[in-house]
């Protein structure tokens, strides 16, 4: 199992847990020291996962944090564990005073479910009061995942993941920002779009009227960028269906001994040429047979396929036609002959290579 897939299933098993986990000491066993171990670290070897780590705090001595990432013998991420029910806001005070008085350039503030990443970006060796990275094991993105790889015991650098942390802290609160303006635009945001089409003064009816304009507007945006994405996924899933079909059949005829042509497919043949001969001339229909299929081709061009007669079963025959996609579908014939009631959608196929030809 790859290491997207161990999150997942953490994160899957997490929702499942939640219900029997009543402690933080439960939380830490149930959810916790699993992440950790998805991140390549041993959590019961104190030289990798030091437990109630020491950070003396003042004229404080014994204070205690829950975790310590040690590596080369000094802590590097520090890990303050909540109960899973606990909001993390109020505690991250608490990880502050026991950041100051280490080595670690990382503070980790979680309560199994939420996971919040600190480190002193603003000013050094003082915690950032806000993380610079957070996510959620039970609704993980795949830009987390790569970030959480970051941490993995296997890549953990320093300086790699200092030096992206300020791209990523700002972009998360951009990201956050946005957010809430798409919900609930705020007169600023009104403001600045209302200034740029309309031209009378910016009463506070104007701007009241163009709350809703906004707000549609965004929505509107977004979702018309979700249809271009689902249509353009949907267009590549279509290509890569088309290449397998080419594939296979490409397959069958590198593999054509046993091979047989029968009456029945030439006839069938004769009858498509026939029909396609008031479009072009009749030699350029040709045909290859194959185990599956007899295909007819234009230019003998396995790209460009007409339609296929499957001839081969032993009750039922089928006359397979190709739209501008290229997608088949089957009809089935009570007789050759039948062939001809398809004429205007075999001309059609035709015309769409000749079209691409033009």
């Amino acid at each position: 199992m790859d290491f997207k897939d161990e999150l997942k299933q953490l994160g899957a098993r997490a929702s499942k847990l939640l219900p029997q986990i009543q402690t933080e000491e439960a939380t830490k066993n149930a959810l916790i020291m699993p992440f950790l171990q998805i991140l390549g670290y041993d959590v019961f070897n104190p030289f990798e996962i030091l437990p109630e780590y020491v950070a003396d705090i003042g004229i404080k001595k014994g204070e205690k944090v829950d975790y310590a990432v040690i590596k080369d013998s000094l802590p590097v991420i520090l890990i303050e564990c909540k109960h899973h029910l606990e909001n993390l806001d109020p505690h991250n005070s608490q990880l502050f005073r026991y950041f100051h008085t280490s080595k670690a350039r990382f503070g980790l503030l979680t309560n199994g479910i939420v996971f919040r990443f600190y480190t002193d970006l603003i000013e050094k060796n003082k915690m950032d009061e806000k993380p610079f990275f957070e996510f959620n094991i039970t609704d993980l993105k795949e830009a987390d995942i790569v970030e959480i790889k970051k941490f993995h015991k296997s890549n953990f650098d320093v300086e790699v993941i200092v030096n992206s942390a300020s791209e990523l802290k700002y972009s998360n609160e951009i990201k956050g920002i946005l957010t809430n303006e798409f919900k609930a635009p705020s007169e600023d945001f009104v403001r600045f779009f209302s200034s740029k089409v309309y031209e009378g003064k910016s009463t506070a009816k104007v701007i009241s009227q163009f709350t809703e304009i906004v707000k549609r507007s965004v929505n509107q945006l977004i979702s018309d960028m979700i249809s271009e994405r689902l249509k353009s996924a949907l267009a590549k899933e279509v290509e890569i269906e088309k290449e397998e079909i080419e594939k296979i059949a490409e397959k069958e005829d590198a593999n054509s001994d046993g091979i047989v042509t029968t009456e029945e497919e030439l006839e069938g043949y004769h009858i498509v040429r026939a029909i396609l001969r008031s479009k072009v001339k009749s030699d350029r229909i040709g045909y290859k047979d194959t185990i599956s299929y007899f295909g007819i081709l234009l230019d003998g061009n396995s790209r460009k396929p007409l339609c296929r007669l499957h001839f081969n079963a032993a009750k039922k025959k089928y006359l397979g036609i190709f739209d501008s996609s290229k997608a088949e579908t089957r009809h089935e014939l009570p007789s050759i002959d039948a062939i001809h009631d398809y004429a205007e959608q075999l001309l059609a196929t035709l015309n769409t290579y000749l079209v691409e030809n033009s």
